[in-house]
């Protein structure tokens, strides 16, 4: 059997680490979650649907998630790193974590939010609760293109009313 030298440990800590410190940096939403209580069908079930929207969700020593919110200067998330805990990272939707793992808490009170980092700002369950609360940014997108198109309409009903109204004059 081969020996294990501390160095190599040590590397592979630091490796991890980095690794964590990357992803609290480049996502823009993460979320620290309890997941005590969870079945394996359920933890895969969640894993499921937060990757098929773009999340990668894992389970992390707290330890070396505390040395990489230090190496980020996010060391207020170390509140809620105790017990254990898994985290959802998102680079390209801010709302999607949130949000899957808010609906995913309502059925299995066994998953609770604890908190989570919103574009680099360390935020409470409750931020986390009521950002899962917006719409998608699908949604959102079409809220403002029908917004934008409002004012088209409008002017559209009031040139065709106008045309109308010199029709009927004329006639």
């Amino acid at each position: 059997m081969a020996e294990i030298r501390p160095t190599v440990i040590r590397e592979e800590k630091v490796q991890a680490i980095n690794e964590i410190a990357t992803k609290l940096r480049e996502s823009q939403t993460t979320v620290v979650a309890d997941y005590r209580g969870l079945t394996v069908a359920q933890v895969t079930e969640l894993r499921k649907q937060l990757r098929e929207a773009g999340v990668e969700f894992q389970v992390l020593k707290n330890s070396l998630t505390r040395l990489a919110t230090e190496k980020e200067s996010l060391t207020e998330l170390d509140q809620y790193l105790t017990g254990p805990n898994a985290l959802a990272f998102s680079k390209d939707d801010i709302i999607a974590p949130a949000k899957i793992i808010a609906e995913f808490a309502k059925k299995n009170d066994k998953l609770e939010i604890k908190g989570g980092v919103i574009e680099g700002k360390v935020v409470a369950a409750d931020q986390i609760q009521a950002l899962a609360t917006l719409p998608s940014r699908e949604g959102l997108l079409s809220m403002l293109l029908s917004v934008l198109q409002a004012p088209m309409r409008n002017v559209a009903l009031a040139v065709k009313a106008v045309a109308e109204q010199k029709e009927g004059q004329g006639a």
